[in-house]
């Protein structure tokens, strides 16, 4: 095990369009779950000590006033155009600090393990240059797509349908700094880790829900309110 990241990208640009209509007058991480606003429930997997950094885009200025007071987040902003991903973490690298950093998406829910602490335990910075926190398909709340990668024995990360990333992960920031492009997601730079056998996956111990549309929202509030995940 390596040292715990300081900092985590918190991404929440993003325009919300398979949110719609409920993003037409907020941004989708202000959008409440059980009672409190996604942004909250992925603030809520920190330890208080880290430095944030979340990158604004459509109508930022609602999530800026909402952390108003929050001595331990800075903001990113992309005014004019969104980023991507991989560009919007290359553009907030000035803020983030020295690597490793934790990433995070705004847009899920969580129960069990603090997902944070499960990527801290299991990242070895000698050997991984990104760990992402996957579940298993069966596991993905909410989700619809086929799933993403393939976990080998060794815990190395290949492409195709399988286990879904859950939007949580760490990485090293040297090849995201010196991507040629502005604007990117961060699929190829995985998939340029990978190809190295530096892409390193672990298990989510716990329920996970994408929150992306609204009828997930209801498939999110039963998962907090009644899962059981002793056995998982």
């Amino acid at each position: 095990m390596s040292a715990r990241p300081k900092s985590l990208m918190l991404f929440a640009a993003g325009l919300g369009t398979r949110m719609r209509p409920l993003t037409d007058d907020r941004p989708k991480p202000l959008i409440e779950v059980a009672g409190r606003t996604l942004l909250h429930h992925a603030l809520d997997q920190t330890r208080g000590d880290e430095r944030i950094v979340v990158n604004l885009h459509y109508r930022g200025e609602q999530i800026r006033q909402h952390l108003q007071g929050r001595e331990n987040i800075a903001f990113s902003a992309e005014t004019e155009t969104l980023l991507e991903t991989g560009g919007g973490l290359k553009a907030a690298l000035p803020l983030l600090g020295a690597d490793p950093v934790f990433v995070m998406n705004s847009d899920a829910v969580w129960n069990g393990a603090n997902p944070l602490d499960q990527l801290a335990a299991a990242w070895d910075g000698e050997r991984m240059e990104a760990l992402l926190l996957l579940v298993p398909k069966d596991r993905a709340t909410g989700h619809t797509g086929r799933g993403d990668f393939l976990l080998g024995g060794d815990a190395r990360l290949t492409r195709w349908p399988g286990h879904v990333y859950t939007g949580a992960h760490i990485t090293r920031t040297g090849r995201i700094a010196a991507w040629p492009e502005d604007r990117f997601s961060l699929n190829p730079v995985w998939d340029a880790m990978a190809a190295e056998g530096r892409l390193y996956g672990a298990i989510h111990q716990g329920g996970w829900c994408d929150v992306g549309r609204p009828e997930s929202i209801a498939l999110a509030e039963d998962m907090l309110g009644g899962a059981d995940v002793s056995r998982l």
